[in-house]
């Protein structure tokens, strides 16, 4: 399995898309008259982290990526940004790094023995291949999505073209509606 075919495009193109998501959250705010802080620490559920926070780990989940399947340094944001500009900074910085990611880092990944620890002290055994599938796709979509649905949740005009702009570039000519 070729692991950097499956996660570097995946995670450049969510991450892109969460920065674009971001600057409709941020002209929302502008139009409404709401504090940007009123995006940017809004939460799905009270037990929940706001967006800040998700932007944060989804970060964190791409630096994790690299770290844990190629050796790379841990490049996550120690803290959450506190405006837009911040966020997107995040991003901007975590699409680079991806990006820069040669296919030759990922030599042997797939079958590389990975140690996960847990904060409670539960360890998992996985392979690459494993990390990749099991743990950290799931674990980037959850933040992708959760500060997805937090922007929707607070009146942010998203919809699918939003969640995956990159799926415009494989149109078939002639089969958009209206076009």
């Amino acid at each position: 399995m070729d692991l950097h075919a499956i996660a570097i495009p995946t995670y450049a193109h969510m991450l892109k898309g969460l920065s674009a998501q971001l600057s409709k959250g941020e002209a929302h705010a502008a139009e409404h008259g709401l504090a940007p802080e009123s995006l940017i620490g809004a939460r799905l559920a009270a037990d929940m982290f706001p967006l800040s926070t998700q932007v944060r780990f989804v970060c964190v989940q791409a630096s994790d990526l690299l770290r844990h399947l190629t050796g790379a340094e841990s490049f996550a944001p120690a803290e959450d940004a506190t405006d837009f500009a911040g966020l997107r900074a995040q991003l901007a910085d975590a699409v680079a790094r991806i990006e820069a990611t040669p296919a030759s880092a990922f030599d042997g990944a797939a079958e590389k023995p990975i140690e996960l620890k847990m904060p409670n002290g539960i360890v998992f055994d996985l392979t690459g291949e494993q990390f990749l599938r099991d743990w950290a796709l799931a674990q980037f979509y959850f933040h992708v999505t959760t500060a997805y649905a937090i922007l929707r949740n607070q009146g942010v005009p998203l919809g699918k073209p939003d969640w995956v702009p990159h799926m415009f570039a494989y149109i078939r000519p002639g089969t958009l509606p209206g076009g």
